[in-house]
């Protein structure tokens, strides 16, 4: 229970930043146009727009230089100065999981206390008229809360712990989980070019990862599908560069493609052996659309040889639908392919229907999981289906702060060849709490 209340203070001490922000206005489904102006006793004060356009609303922000749809309301606290905006949002959640506890003996099941947890700062300022400079940095205490091979998952693959491959657990993140900066210069109202530098950063892959999607927002766990879609949200030395035409932005990044390594408190060395390229376009305020590949040179460790061309696809659809509530879904697609080694797809349909109190979502997942990515002995690629409903509650907020309890469970329909190791239609489930900044003052 010490490693839960490390990361409980670490959250609420950043609370007192809250305290003295200036609550900034900026409705869920806000225009396109930057923000106005703001004025504070005798000096005009900065304004936050998009992190990479002079042009958009802050609320298209992503992560990385992705984008999600404008109608997305922010848990965040801001601040303004006279030329510098500052943001700070994240999450921690103290739960208790038991992973398929209804198959005794069988793999996976097990059960435990965890926090998962990260929080990003932003800071961005104007250069002269056109000009627009940005920087954050995201942390994470997951090494501390979760212990080296993290926390739980069933079916979950990817990375290594002790240089054993982590199977059925989804492993920590890094405690520098982003550093990076980026420079967007505005040629007209309709036309940006960014350059994005990040040590650690995101290349152009894939959709906002599953931490920073409004539609995954109460879900302690990682997707199954983290490895398909947007594992690529820590890589250690990545540069983007990228042109906005009106709601398209076409970008290309250079890459290390090595996944992070067993330490998590160090720097990898930056490699810039893989690439990527995606398109992005919001049609409207309520939709953000991404389409991307990427060739990765040997991402896992413990395969050096063995390298992958992924690409995916994902659209997100975020809409109003009162006064306080909001309905938030994504659907994404992922494929692997590394020559004969592995051919595997992977779907992922979530969304989260958000009320000033409450909130009701879900998740369904498909992912082929071969045999070799599970360690069995019986040969083949296997259906994973992963179904998941959960409900929060808001328990008690300050001005700055948002306290909810939650209840979710999992059902997992799986090939009939998988039941000698893991049962039949495993079930897992957790109860939280869970901290978070409270929503962006809106008039």
């Amino acid at each position: 229970m010490k490693k839960f209340w490390i990361t409980a203070l670490s959250l609420l001490s950043l609370s007192a930043f809250g305290q003295h922000e200036h609550h900034h206005t900026m409705p869920a489904d806000s225009s396109r146009n930057s923000m106005s102006g703001m004025h504070a006793g005798h000096g005009q004060m900065a304004t936050m727009t998009h992190s990479y356009s002079l042009s958009l609303p802050m609320n298209r922000n992503g992560s990385g230089t992705g984008w999600q749809p404008d109608a997305t309301p922010m848990y965040a606290w801001m601040a303004h100065g006279s030329k510098w905006t500052y943001m700070m949002h994240g999450s921690v959640f103290l739960r208790y999981t038991a992973q398929n506890f209804g198959n005794s003996g069988k793999r996976g099941q097990e059960s435990a206390f965890s926090a998962p947890n990260w929080v990003m700062g932003m800071a961005q300022r104007r250069v002269g008229k056109n000009g627009l400079f940005t920087a954050s940095m995201m942390l994470s205490l997951d090494r501390l809360t979760e212990g080296g091979n993290g926390y739980p998952l069933l079916f979950q693959t990817g990375e290594s712990w002790k240089d054993a491959p982590l199977i059925d657990r989804q492993h920590p993140h890094d405690l520098i989980s982003g550093l990076s900066v980026g420079y967007t210069q505005r040629l007209s109202q309709k036309v940006d070019v960014t350059a994005y530098l990040g040590y650690p950063g995101e290349p152009a892959l894939g959709p906002a990862a599953f931490m920073h999607r409004f539609s995954a927002m109460n879900n302690p766990d990682a997707t199954l599908s983290h490895h398909w879609q947007d594992a690529t949200h820590i890589v250690f030395g990545v540069a983007t560069l990228g042109v906005r035409i009106g709601q398209v932005k076409l970008e290309g990044s250079s890459f290390t493609g090595r996944e992070p390594d067993e330490n998590r408190y160090n720097f990898d060395k930056p490699r810039f052996d893989s690439y990527s390229y995606r398109v992005s376009w919001n049609p409207s305020a309520t939709w953000s659309l991404q389409a991307s590949r990427a060739y990765l040179k040997s991402p896992e460790s413990l395969k050096p040889t063995e390298n992958v061309d992924r690409t995916t696809a994902s659209a997100q659809n975020n809409r109003r639908l009162g006064r306080d509530s909001w309905l938030a879904t994504t659907a994404a697609w992922g494929y692997n392919q590394s020559g004969d080694h592995h051919n595997e797809h992977s779907a992922l349909l979530e969304s989260n229907w958000q009320h000033p109190k409450w909130a009701v979502y879900g998740r369904y997942e498909w992912v082929q999981k071969s045999a070799e990515e599970l360690a069995l002995a019986t040969p083949g690629v296997f259906d994973v289906n992963a179904i998941t409903l959960g409900y929060s509650r808001q328990l008690a907020r300050s001005k700055s702060l948002w306290l909810t309890a939650g209840i979710q469970g999992s059902i997992f329909l799986t090939d009939k060849a998988l039941e000698p190791a893991y049962g039949s239609t495993p079930v897992s489930g957790q109860v939280y709490l869970r901290l978070t900044p409270t929503i962006l003052s809106m008039n």
